[in-house]
């Protein structure tokens, strides 16, 4: 249902009648999009008229049927301009526009082909140098590299102690036996601390 029906049987069910009604203008843009507004004249409102309901109108410029320019800021009309000026406009600053292009000489033409001959010859030698500096870091960085793994290689190759090796004249000899210090000496115990000491 349509919002004007809505309201229409709203009146009806309260009786009211409106004394006053107002009528709007309609005009189309030169896309047939329909624009709805009391009076097309500056700072009233404008919307665009849909099935459902009307859209206040995006700022901007639209041009309508009869080759008029709408200027519209935030829905409200700002100006109304004829195309016949805006085209004008147009077609003296293109005029002014020509006027101020120079075209250059065949000398200075041939001036700028040996310039560029010459900066493109700088930047092929420039990109000359560089691969060659990149060359140079490179055969140096490997250099340093395989240094680096010859020296790991060596250090993997060593063993990680020295070997542990038996020295039975190095051992400190102790005197008897600690074990059963306190029992009671017995005749072989006197012998073998006599052969001990001897």
């Amino acid at each position: 249902m349509k919002a004007t029906e809505m309201l229409n049987k709203v009146k009806d069910l309260l009786g009211v009648e409106l004394s006053e009604e107002v009528k709007l203008e309609q005009m189309k843009l030169e896309n047939g999009t329909v624009l709805e507004a009391e009076a097309f004249e500056k700072d009233n409102e404008v919307f665009i008229v849909t099935e459902d309901e009307k859209v206040p109108v995006p700022s901007g410029e639209y041009q309508l049927e009869d080759g008029k320019i709408l200027v519209v800021e935030e829905g409200i009309i700002s100006d109304i301009k004829e195309m016949e000026e805006e085209v004008e406009e147009e077609a003296t600053s293109d005029e002014e526009e020509m006027k101020e292009e120079v075209y250059a000489s065949k000398d200075e033409v041939s001036e700028l082909k040996a310039i560029i001959e010459d900066l493109k010859a700088k930047l092929e030698l420039k990109d000359q140098e560089v691969a060659e500096e990149i060359g140079l870091a490179m055969t140096t960085m490997l250099s340093e590299q395989e240094k680096v793994e010859e020296a790991v290689k060596e250090e993997l190759s060593k063993p990680a102690a020295e070997p542990i090796k038996h020295n039975p004249e190095g051992e400190v000899k102790k005197d008897g036996y600690l074990y059963a210090q306190n029992r009671r000496r017995t005749t072989k115990d006197r012998v073998l601390e006599r052969i001990v000491n001897f």
